[in-house]
């Protein structure tokens, strides 16, 4: 069985997650508003939380099961995962925040793998900067780099443009369309920006309340992003009380 595959339940300060998600290779997205969950699940996905109950099975491997007693560590999980603001090591040079990336320490074939990355991802020549001389676009594509280093089997996206302005959004996500389009893995995509979805995705998972309401295919959900963001209005206002 190839793409990821998930069942996951989970319930932390009152707030209950119960979704099954198959996202095969191409970009699955996770939209809603804030505090529905989506954040949660990658967590879950990741092994960053604990799911009460569920089971997560990637390219046929089992990473988490809880009626096998099955869990597989983090760290020992096929996935790239990029964060909202992209979590650089301030400390650390742009070629050693995307050679952490490398599951071993160094060596020739990490830096040259590290270089054969920032070369795609057109940063190379800032090697030896630190996060806080690169720009808000440069950091995420770092982090992008760093993220896609091992060849991971998923790609876990955060919200990635959420931080950046718009035309650099619109830049990034062309830029990001096409590696994805040539990478061809399993990606989740968690945004509550209609323009994601019009740009990038293949699939759409509409979020609320810790709930996914409806699948819907590009065409279906770019028709019914804009009605969707308006109704959940009201729940979005509860964004600053906590967000998941």
């Amino acid at each position: 069985m190839t793409g990821l595959n998930c069942c996951l339940e989970k319930q932390i300060k009152g707030f209950s997650l119960d979704v099954s998600i198959r996202s095969p290779a191409g970009i699955t997205v996770l939209f809603g508003p804030s505090g529905s969950g989506k954040s949660m699940t990658l967590q879950l996905l990741a092994g960053l939380l604990a799911p009460d109950r569920g089971r997560v099975v990637l390219d046929g491997e089992i990473l988490y099961d809880s009626e096998e007693r099955v869990t597989v560590p983090p760290q020992k999980r096929s996935f790239g995962y990029v964060f909202q603001d992209a979590a650089l090591f301030p400390h650390m040079t742009v070629m050693k925040n995307v050679l952490y990336g490398w599951p071993r320490s160094g060596g020739r074939e990490g830096i040259g793998r590290a270089r054969e990355m920032l070369e795609r991802f057109h940063i190379r020549g800032m090697e030896d900067r630190y996060p806080c001389q690169i720009s808000g676009g440069q950091k995420q594509r770092v982090a992008l780099a760093r993220a896609l280093m091992r060849r991971p089997r998923a790609l876990l996206l955060d919200e990635p443009f959420s931080a950046l302005d718009i035309p650099l959004r619109a830049e990034l996500r062309g830029f990001l369309s096409g590696l994805l389009e040539e990478l061809r893995i399993p990606v989740i995509l968690v945004t509550h920006d209609p323009a994601d979805v019009s740009a990038l995705a293949d699939r759409v998972l509409f979020y609320k309340s810790g709930k996914i309401v409806t699948v819907e295919n590009r065409e279906d959900a770019i028709r019914t992003t804009g009605r969707r963001f308006e109704q959940d209005m009201d729940f979005r206002e509860r964004e600053a009380l906590f967000t998941y």
